[in-house]
């Protein structure tokens, strides 16, 4: 039998909530297995639900949605979080992503690309919205500090892993790696390990957060 995706849906709107329940419920390989109202009841959902992945939203009374990611996060088997949320200030989406997020959002993404991000981030592949990457290639070019620091970290991989980070930073996923890069996908997924192992990063997006900040994209 084909895997199916748990997800747990987090947002204070329970209209927002309605909707985004029935959209995935609806979707082929996809099951909503519970709801939260704020980040705490978010983390006592993920006990009694194990969910695969969890829409998150970020501002929301009590535990907010990066503190609840990153607490999330560092569990032993943390749930991949997809923060989906009207508020994309710089700050947030660098907070949500440094926390552990595996995916940004915005609320007004097609029903169809929210389906696509929930599969890819339960494969591992990280996923941003297009204005959130041409935003976070931007800000690169401004921060000298960030750019060096970014650059430093990277020196510890190996060239094959530097090009292994220049395709995650470009949005590929494994697959694509394996293709553009003549490897395994075995392969690509160990350079990846000792990638997030090496740099101390806990997922694909973080490291093409750090591609960015060295300007690797």
């Amino acid at each position: 039998m084909a895997r199916v995706i748990r997800v747990l849906l987090v947002d204070d709107d329970a209209m927002v909530r309605a909707g985004l329940s029935m959209m995935l419920d609806g979707a082929a390989g996809i099951t909503v297995v519970g709801e939260a109202a704020d980040g705490q009841e978010a983390i006592t959902a993920t006990d009694a639900h194990a969910p695969d992945v969890v829409l998150m939203d970020l501002r929301m009374p009590g535990v907010d949605g990066i503190t609840a990611t990153r607490r999330l996060r560092a569990r032993a088997r943390p749930p991949e979080v997809i923060v989906l949320t009207t508020f994309d200030t710089d700050e947030n989406i660098l907070y949500a992503l440094r926390a552990g997020a595996s995916g940004f959002l915005l609320k007004d993404t097609s029903p169809p690309r929210i389906v696509e991000a929930v599969t890819r981030v339960a494969e591992g592949d990280p996923i941003l919205s297009p204005r959130i990457t041409r935003r976070l290639m931007d800000r690169t070019v401004t921060q000298t500090g960030t750019y060096e620091r970014a650059r430093a970290a990277l020196a510890v991989l190996t060239p094959r892993e530097h090009e292994v980070t220049l395709a995650i930073a470009r949005g590929r996923t494994n697959a694509d790696i394996a293709a553009e890069l003549a490897m395994g996908i075995t392969t690509v997924k160990a350079h990846v390990s000792s990638i997030l192992t090496k740099l101390g990063l806990d997922n694909r997006t973080q490291i093409a957060l750090l591609a960015h900040d060295a300007g690797l994209s």
